[in-house]
């Protein structure tokens, strides 16, 4: 027989960890990009163009708009091809942005979605009212970070990171710390009633949250699917611009990656054939 400790804590850990899981499946599909893609650059979209910065490497800024580019503060001449490329994919990038932002934006929701099923399940009373509020002030602060960020045309993948994983994560820490009080008093109290109430709260939370949160984690993998038609057109333009710096390397404002690397084909060569 189980002692009525371990059971109750060990209930709190599988639901709260399920939850985190579904919080944490933020991010960007590249299942239907040609390769994975990147940027070392943070972006600026703005009506006079677009400005790519960064504080480390060279070139440190580039400026497009309408096929005229600068480096470094420096015109840059460009063929016409090379203009109408540039001009393409300024047009590309100014699509791409609004829908990182919304797509951001539903990632965050359904992660605090989650979260407030857990603390619905779990929590009582005043902690429950606590709990609930503090959830609902980091959401907005996160969206509210979107907004002004990727939103408003400025794009950092560093920013990025630790709005949309780094409030999730923060909350979800302070969350398994906040109900976990819960479990443990219904725990050691030696009442078999309340564990096994928990135990239905998490069997119930378990069935709703996978019918609901999968529903939405598929519909979001959807919408972040379209993202890469952009990026394959992105590169591709990339790819075929004639451009070169100063010290003759091409332009490169996202970093064009292969799926797989020769080490890993060959695994996988070897694999096939054994």
């Amino acid at each position: 027989m189980r002692h009525p400790f371990i059971t109750g804590t060990a209930v709190l850990a599988l639901s709260v960890a399920a939850a985190a899981g579904h919080a944490r499946t933020v991010g960007f599909s590249t299942d239907t990009c040609d390769h994975d893609y990147s940027t070392p650059y943070d972006v600026d979209v703005t009506t006079a163009g677009l400005s790519f910065h960064r504080t480390d490497g060279v070139p440190a800024k580039i400026f497009l708009h309408d096929g005229a580019l600068r480096v470094d503060g420096k015109e840059v001449a460009v063929s016409r091809a090379d203009a109408e490329a540039l001009r393409r994919y300024e047009d590309g990038v100014r699509q791409l942005v609004p829908q990182v932002a919304a797509i951001a934006r539903e990632g965050v929701q359904m992660g605090f979605s989650a979260m407030t099923s857990v603390t619905l399940t779990f929590a009582d009373g005043d902690q429950r009212a606590s709990m609930l509020e503090k959830l609902k002030r980091k959401q907005a602060q996160a969206l509210r970070e979107i907004d002004e960020g990727i939103g408003a045309g400025h794009w950092s993948s560093d920013r990025m990171t630790e709005t949309v994983a780094g409030s999730v994560s923060d909350s979800i820490g302070e969350l398994v710390g906040s109900v976990t009080s819960s479990a443990v008093t219904a725990a050691l109290s030696g009442d078999s009633s309340k564990v096994a109430a928990l135990q239905a709260r998490a069997d119930s939370l378990d069935k709703t949250m996978d019918r609901e949160m999968d529903k939405r984690s598929e519909a979001l993998e959807a919408k972040t699917k379209t993202l890469c038609p952009r990026l394959n057109d992105l590169a591709e333009l990339q790819r075929g611009w004639k451009v070169r710096l100063d010290n003759g390397k091409p332009l490169e404002l996202m970093t064009i990656k292969p799926k797989h690397s020769d080490d890993d084909k060959g695994d996988h060569k070897k694999v096939a054939s054994s």
